[in-house]
């Protein structure tokens, strides 16, 4: 059978692009599901607006880019980069529809019926009105600096992703100039949502949107003119840093230098309000260099992710979910030491639903002990206010060896990880940056600890990031050991990515770049060759994301062979599942609830002898080929029993929460079958933690 098929055959592949816009789709059916709080229906749809956001600052930027270059080369799909701007825009203008169709339709009568209003200048009251021009009066209006464009006024460098009005005006000012067009450009400074106090409104749930105010008070910016009219829009600039590592000697000081310029970098995107007329929008497209296949009319606020603001503004616990506690890890007691706990057994814990507390008393407990050398760790993303971070620089100064990878190039925590590193060099810590081509996305500490006359090693691996935020939105997977082979192996990776090391041979870790992929690799061929000879052969794998061309083809000759596969993967998957001789043994799912999806795991049967581990990494190129990842073994088989119940057969069993992608490259909801109860992965794993 394999002889027959052309496995590079571009039909068998969905583009990378695409599968990865057709996330949001998924993510904007909670913001459309009444079983989900109204004021979490509001933050999915603000989720979807933030993705949306950086899909086109990063990767239509990029593309769009390499289009114009003429260096964008079709991957296995075949599409040329023309087809996949015009499809992304296709399916963009949908996605963008179907996203102000649930606020006009769905998520704005909800709200009301809670008594939350977004009111606009048609439904103000007397009083509202009055109160409302005052604030601009008092609060707004002394920090605009409006702008008429003519020739000594051209048109401004307008801030990526800002809040502008577009005014047309009739009459001449103080010096005789005829008004015809300006523009009104929101400070960063000002509330993008005014909450109107209760004595104005009657209640404590009226909101109004910034632009609602600018529009209705234009008049009073342009004194002396008649506003004819005033039109949001809001421009998406080009967010990707291009830094020629290679080329420079400190990457910290060229990335600072090209973060300065980021906010008006090269657009790739134009929203205006849908009433924005074709004059005002060819004005706009010609200013900002753009096409009219780059503009998105937006029935509702261009900024509608603003609206998500509310959600801490609003105290209404039973209009969101459900309010728990991640449970502290059994295995530390109140006072117990963790080092003797790793020193008998290893530990894993599962995020959310465990708290990342355990990481930190981990580290703290380091900070205080005569017997720890030295510390070790990396950071991708860390987030304002990280305990971590402040034991680090308490343990420096307590005379510990520490040592602290930082990736700086962690996209949109470039310049916090530049303030970071800069903290902690400060304090005396070692800070180095990595590899120079290569991010570093693995998740690891290590401890170093004398202990009777000799060194152990003591290891935190996770498959998330050191953030206590999203260890409490995030589902992750992290181990804690002192394995000694796993202990080495973490230590002669901080050597190589401190000192420059040479190729290094580890015993456990699988390491990429440089034996994650043919490690992955082998282990399917490993499983097709058991189905070729009669064995079972079974892989299952939960990942963010699949879209490595070769890992696709080598899933469709184990399916081929007789494989049964099994893969949950949160976002972009460019295997086509369910193709007759092809990809019918393989099924792919996705799943979309109240945490987002994070852990990685693979599992492999190998003949009744499994194989599992927990990885940073996904199987797409970059991560395989580009990046600093490990993957850890789940070495004790209780816990790797536990791995497999909890983040595959449990997600596999998901019959509410699970989105089913068929060959086709759409994906359906999953329903309970006719006498099937149902359930969801998520919510089952949060009823057994808290019970």
């Amino acid at each position: 059978m394999s002889k027959t098929v052309d496995l590079a055959n571009p039909e068998l592949y969905i583009n990378r692009e695409l599968a990865a816009l057709e996330f949001n789709f998924r993510v904007l059916a909670q913001a459309r599901d009444p079983d989900v709080p109204v004021l979490e229906r509001l933050r999915y749809l603000t989720i979807v607006n933030n993705n949306l956001d950086e899909y086109f600052e990063v990767r239509v930027a990029v593309l769009k880019h390499k289009h114009a270059l003429g260096a964008a080369v079709p991957g296995a799909d075949g599409l040329s980069s023309s087809e996949i701007l015009a499809r992304i825009r296709e399916r963009a203008l949908e996605l963008v529809a179907e996203i102000f169709d649930t606020w006009r339709e769905e998520l704005l009568p909800a709200l009301d019926a809670e008594g939350i209003r977004f009111l606009t200048r048609d439904g103000w009251s007397d009083k509202q009105r009055r109160w409302l021009q005052g604030y601009f009066q008092n609060e707004i209006m002394p920090v605009l600096s409006p702008l008429g464009l003519d020739p000594a006024h051209p048109f401004p460098r307008i801030l990526n992703k800002t809040l502008n009005l577009a005014v047309v005006l009739k009459g001449r000012d103080a010096f005789g100039r005829e008004g015809h067009m300006a523009l009104v450009r929101a400070p960063r400074s000002l509330p993008r949502i005014i909450h109107l106090p209760a004595e104005v409104s009657g209640g404590d749930g009226d909101f109004v949107f910034l632009a609602e105010v600018l529009q209705a008070f234009a008049d009073e910016i342009f004194p002396g003119f008649q506003v004819c009219a005033a039109y949001q829009f809001r421009v998406t600039r080009n967010s990707e840093l291009v830094v020629e590592e290679a080329e420079v000697e400190n990457l910290a000081r060229a990335l600072s230098e090209e973060l300065a310029g980021r906010g008006y970098a090269r657009p790739v995107r134009l929203e205006v309000g849908a009433d924005c007329p074709r004059a005002i929008t060819e004005m706009l497209i010609a200013n900002f260099d753009l096409e009219e296949t780059d503009v998105y009319r937006c029935d509702g606020p261009v900024n509608i992710i603003r609206a998500g603001m509310i959600y801490d503004q609003v105290d209404r616990p039973e209009l969101k979910f459900p309010r728990f506690t991640p449970r502290l890890s059994p295995a530390f007691d109140k006072g117990v030491n963790e080092f003797d706990v790793l020193g008998a057994r290893d530990v894993l814990l599962h995020h959310p639903y465990e708290s990342f507390a355990s990481v930190v008393e981990l580290l703290r407990r380091a900070v205080d002990d005569p017997g720890v050398l030295a510390i070790k760790q990396t950071l991708y993303r860390a987030g304002k206010d990280s305990p971590l971070v402040d034991l680090l620089v308490e343990a420096a100064r307590n005379g510990k060896d520490v040592t602290v990878v930082i990736e700086l190039r962690a996209r949109f925590d470039e310049e916090a990880n530049i303030g970071l590193a800069n903290r902690l060099q400060e304090a005396g810590v070692q800070v180095v940056y990595g590899v120079v081509g290569y991010k570093t996305h693995a998740k690891m500490l290590l401890i170093v600890r004398r202990e009777g006359g000799g060194l152990r090693r003591y290891v935190h691996l996770s498959t998330g990031n050191y953030h206590q935020g999203n260890s409490r939105g995030y589902t992750d997977i992290g181990l804690m050991t002192a394995d000694p082979e796993i202990g080495e192996d973490i230590h002669k990776v901080f050597q190589q990515l401190s000192g420059l090391g040479p190729m290094i041979q580890l015993k456990r870790l699988l390491h990429s770049p440089f034996t994650l992929y043919t490690s992955v690799m082998a282990k399917i061929e490993r499983e097709t060759e058991h189905a070729r000879h009669g064995r079972p052969g079974r892989i299952v794998a939960k990942l963010n994301a699949l879209n490595e061309a070769h890992v696709v083809e080598a899933l469709y000759r184990a399916s081929m062979a007789g494989v049964q596969i099994d893969l949950i993967i949160r976002g972009a998957c460019t295997l086509r599942p369910g193709i007759p001789g092809v990809s019918d043994n393989i099924r792919v799912r996705s799943i979309v609830g109240r945490f987002l999806e994070h852990s990685r795991v693979y599992w492999f049967g190998n003949d009744g002898a499994p194989e599992l581990y927990c990885a940073s990494a996904d199987w797409m190129e970059r991560n395989l080929m580009r990046r600093i990842e490990v993957g850890v073994p789940i070495l004790q088989p209780e816990l790797a029993r536990r791995v497999y119940d909890e983040t595959l057969d449990n997600y596999l069993r998901d019959n509410t929460q699970a989105w089913i992608l068929g060959s086709d490259g759409r994906y359906t909801r999953s329903h309970p079958a006719r006498g099937e109860a149902p359930h969801a992965a998520q919510q089952a794993l949060l009823a057994a933690y808290s019970g």
